[in-house]
């Protein structure tokens, strides 16, 4: 396996809760309003510093998109997702764009972001996915 290299960012960054390796900066958010399995989860325009995994078939809360999975290139902790292709012309925008989820990573002030018992609840596992 060869040598990895990770990209350091400056400014207001996220990063993964477990090896504190940058993903993204917060300039990069496009939208707050995304959700997963365990909460709330953040589209950015450009992560840093992932792998990605196979391309699938997913039915989100948006529709059918092909999606692949991404990793941390720090500890290969799962992060989120990848939007490869999405089939309804609505949500072409997200092409190419990241979702981190929320309870993943580190926010610009160091502090990581906790699922609270209301959202272990109420998110009952809803279908993952994204709400624009």
């Amino acid at each position: 396996m060869g040598r990895l290299f990770s990209v350091n960012l400056e400014g207001k960054i996220y990063s993964c809760k477990h090896c504190q390796t940058h993903l993204a900066l917060c300039a990069d958010i496009i939208s707050k309003s995304f959700h997963c399995r365990h909460g709330r989860a953040y589209l950015f325009n450009k992560v840093v510093n992932i792998t990605t995994g196979e391309n699938e078939e997913r039915m989100m809360m948006t529709g059918m998109h092909t999606v692949a999975d991404i990793f941390c290139v720090g500890c290969g902790s799962i992060l989120g997702w990848k939007y490869e292709t999405a089939q309804d012309k609505n949500q072409k925008y997200k092409e190419g764009k990241c979702v981190l989820e929320r309870y993943k990573i580190s926010g610009p002030d160091g502090n990581p972001y906790w699922v609270g018992h209301q959202a272990q609840v109420a998110g009952g596992g809803g279908g993952v996915g994204g709400n624009s």
